[in-house]
């Protein structure tokens, strides 16, 4: 059972959304706008976010930005919009998945599954010890990171992408298994694994066309080394 906040202004998507997650034994919360769903998580601490684009007051986002300014609760977007680049600006701003209307309830349940055992997962203290590769340190007990001793600004996700690449130093590393092991899931988009990569490479100081750590082999995966 989770907590769940419903950011909808169609009263009737909103009311199937509640019915169908109160059904799955789900505690929701509703609101028809931003600006009420950046008061519901200032007060209130919830599990997952279900987040419209199409708000009245403020576009969704926006609202995403707002959200991830105060909490890193985790953000399913629920749009009708398919604009591929649009897609990647909301992954970009701290999304966690999207899903485009109309979508079945098994496929949002699929997806509100897949995010809720990521975000327990890295709620737990593992029990590794700290991670070093060249100037990267990686703390998974503590969940912080620092580059040439500087702290890092990592998203969860970030996080959690680096520390698994961390831990196996020089080995490339299949998307497919990042997918399982990082996102918890056995399908998915390249997409998403690639908006991650280019996001964690900023905060590193890198690209991918002059990359220090991060190095994406084409068509087979991704390995984290020091740089030579």
């Amino acid at each position: 059972m989770a907590s769940v906040l419903v950011v909808e202004d169609d009263q009737f998507v909103r009311s199937a959304l509640i019915r169908h997650l109160t059904e799955a034994s789900h505690t929701v919360r509703s609101v028809g706008t931003a600006l009420e769903a950046l008061r519901e998580v200032a007060h209130v601490r919830f599990d997952v976010v279900i987040l419209d684009l199409g708000l009245p007051d403020l576009d969704g986002s926006e609202a995403l930005k707002m959200l991830r300014g105060i909490t890193d609760v985790p953000v399913i977007i629920a749009t009708a919009r398919d604009d591929e680049a649009e897609i990647v600006r909301l992954l970009n701003d701290g999304a966690d998945d999207y899903l485009t209307k109309p979508f079945s309830v098994e496929h949002l349940s699929a997806r509100m599954a897949a995010v809720l055992r990521r975000s327990r997962a890295a709620g737990e203290a593992p029990p590794s010890s700290v991670l070093r590769v060249g100037g990267l340190t990686v703390d998974p007990l503590r969940r912080q990171a620092e580059l040439d001793g500087v702290r890092l600004d990592l998203t969860r996700r970030e996080f959690d992408l680096l520390a698994f690449l961390a831990g196996r130093p020089g080995v490339v590393v299949p998307r497919k298994e990042l997918l399982a092991e990082v996102w918890q899931q056995s399908y998915g988009d390249d997409q998403t694994i690639d908006v991650h990569l280019s996001w964690l490479r900023r905060k590193l100081g890198e690209t991918a066309a002059d990359p220090r750590y991060l190095h994406t082999l084409r068509g087979v995966g991704v390995k984290l080394e020091p740089p030579r």
